[in-house]
């Protein structure tokens, strides 16, 4: 019998992993007043401003911002403020842009006395210093299931590989690429027609809620950090203007993974010679079938399919939606077919 209740009292006294910590809906789960601790928050895009945004909302003590410097952009290249920049001057929040994590940035960080730090997509590597600093540890949002997809572009290379899962991890920070204890995880099911920017918004509100639960627990030292199975690493492709360039020996498949990984930036393109110039073909919105037709075409090569333009990959076809010709307007096919009738049973390169 005294063995029976010694097992019973470790049973309840077990303190919650990550693994076995839920994460629910933070609006339902969160008491009104978040934790008395002071939170420097480091983001830049606008997955990161809505982060910063609920942990506003929850009345989090923000003590200062950091953010990537504004950025010239559109035809002028006039300097454009960060979404997070943009969501810290609408609360008045101290703000601090240093192009380099060096010694005078990390003591301006040290001045706000952060007993914890927050990074959602901030875009650099923080320093042992910064990482060392706060009582409560740097606490990163990472767009995958890690130790999958560890690296700065998590979100598209879950759609590169085709992956029909992937989910959000609070991390604490340490000094390699996203290898830190994890706080907790959620899955997030990839839909077929998912792109970049469908799935990174719904991981958007996931990361927010995962955090704004995840937060309270970590501050009352209720959840003991789980380590990463280096085992089961995988590491993100870094994505480049020219990784958009499609390669039609690939299958239908891969390459319309590959447009809704590169949606819309950096986007794909092929190549094609109208009067004997190249040019490149921007593609704007594509779709595909894994099935080649019956009659059968060269890699490379556009055709009609009963009323639609297809291009023939290395199996199944890639159908031609929306097109932008360089130097030229941005196109659905069938207006495109107007004035580039001879695209038809050419190639693409």
């Amino acid at each position: 019998m005294t063995a029976l209740l010694d097992l019973a009292k470790k049973m309840f006294s077990k303190k919650p992993s990550a693994q076995d910590t839920p994460v629910r809906s933070a609006q339902n789960t969160l008491p009104t007043d978040a934790p008395k601790v002071r939170a420097v928050f480091m983001g830049t895009p606008e997955l990161a401003a809505v982060i910063l945004t609920g942990l506003i909302e929850k009345k989090y003590t923000i003590v200062g911002v950091v953010t990537k410097p504004d950025k010239p952009a559109g035809r002028d290249q006039e300097a454009v403020a960060s979404a997070v920049k943009q969501k810290a001057i609408e609360y008045d929040l101290p703000i601090e842009q240093p192009v380099r994590l060096d010694q005078a940035a990390v003591e301006k960080i040290k001045s706000w006395k952060p007993d914890i730090i927050i990074v959602a997509a901030y875009g650099k590597i923080l320093p042992p210093e910064l990482l060392s600093l706060p009582g409560f540890g740097c606490i990163n949002v990472h767009t995958s299931l890690l130790p999958k997809w560890r690296g700065a572009s998590p979100i598209q290379n879950a759609l590169l590989a085709g992956a029909q899962e992937t989910g959000v991890t609070l991390m604490l920070m340490d000094e390699g690429m996203d290898t830190g204890d994890i706080l907790a995880q959620k899955k997030i099911e990839i839909m077929p027609e998912d792109t970049r920017e469908s799935l990174s918004a719904r991981m958007t509100d996931v990361g927010r809620d995962a955090l704004l639960e995840t937060l309270p627990l970590w501050i009352k030292r209720t959840i003991t950090p789980v380590p990463q199975d280096d085992t089961q690493a995988t590491l993100c492709q870094l994505i480049e203007r020219e990784d958009g360039h499609i390669l039609w020996t690939e299958s239908a498949e891969d390459i319309y993974n590959r447009y809704r990984a590169l949606c819309p930036w950096p986007g794909v393109f092929a190549f094609w010679k109208k009067d004997s110039e190249l040019l490149r073909l921007k593609l704007h919105r594509i779709s595909y079938q894994k099935q080649s037709p019956q009659i059968s075409h060269p890699i490379g090569q556009v055709f009609e399919v009963g009323e639609r333009i297809g291009v023939q990959a290395s199996a199944g076809i890639i159908f031609l939606e929306e097109v932008q010709l360089e130097g030229k307007t941005r196109l659905p096919i069938a207006e495109f077919l107007l004035g580039n009738k001879e695209i038809i049973n050419s190639f693409l390169q």
